[in-house]
């Protein structure tokens, strides 16, 4: 790939990868409910989630599902009222991702973690779409499909772990502001709003 179409690329990906979205919203709201660190299991899902998408967008695969777009509303529906339950759950300050009074909380499971991120990935169909749209005017016909796949693949990734550890590492800032006034119960009814906005998005968008 040529320096002009990576000096074209970046700054887009980049761009639409930082506006507010599921995956952004999730992160924020995991880095204030379990902190950044705990986070980086359910980024370890996303970006994961992320790769098989762009690849299956670039594959073609993706037109393809847009056409029947019953199992995208499966994925939605299921996580999304799972997310739902998750952030009601941290509202009335229960369930392994609510701090607790007594100590600094309960944590959720890595491959509960890793399994939040990945759904949420895949279960976006607006991220196939756009996939669909962006990839396909960066691919060059006549070079290696596999060489270019890799190196777009790999800058996706890169770019969207940067703005995952902005928007973490934001919550975990107003998190321990908060902590610091002890107010815990305003942090899992603001965490739970927006785990719970997650999903309902997730569900019916």
């Amino acid at each position: 790939m040529s320096w002009a179409l990576l000096s074209v690329f970046i700054p887009t990906f980049f761009f639409v990868s930082v506006t507010p979205g599921m995956c952004m919203t999730l992160a924020m709201t995991l880095g204030m409910s379990i902190g950044v660190k705990r986070a980086l299991w359910m980024m370890l899902g996303e970006l994961t989630g992320v790769g098989l998408v762009a690849t299956l967008s670039a594959l073609g695969v993706a037109a393809l599902l847009l056409n029947y777009p019953t199992v995208f509303r499966l994925f939605k529906f299921a996580g999304g009222l799972y997310l739902l339950y998750l952030g009601i759950q941290m509202w009335l300050s229960k369930g392994k991702m609510a701090l607790q009074a007594e100590r600094a909380g309960q944590h959720a499971g890595q491959l509960q973690l890793i399994s939040q991120g990945f759904l949420t990935a895949i279960a976006n169909p607006k991220g196939w779409a756009f996939f669909v749209a962006l990839l396909p005017p960066f691919l060059t016909p006549d070079q290696p499909l596999a060489g270019q796949l890799i190196s777009l693949i790999a800058i996706i990734l890169t770019l969207e772990f940067c703005c995952l550890l902005i928007y973490a590492s934001g919550g975990n800032t107003l998190r321990s502001r908060l902590l610091k006034s002890g107010n815990i119960r305003l942090i899992n009814r603001f965490a739970g709003t927006l785990m719970a906005g997650v999903g309902g998005w997730l569900a019916v968008g």
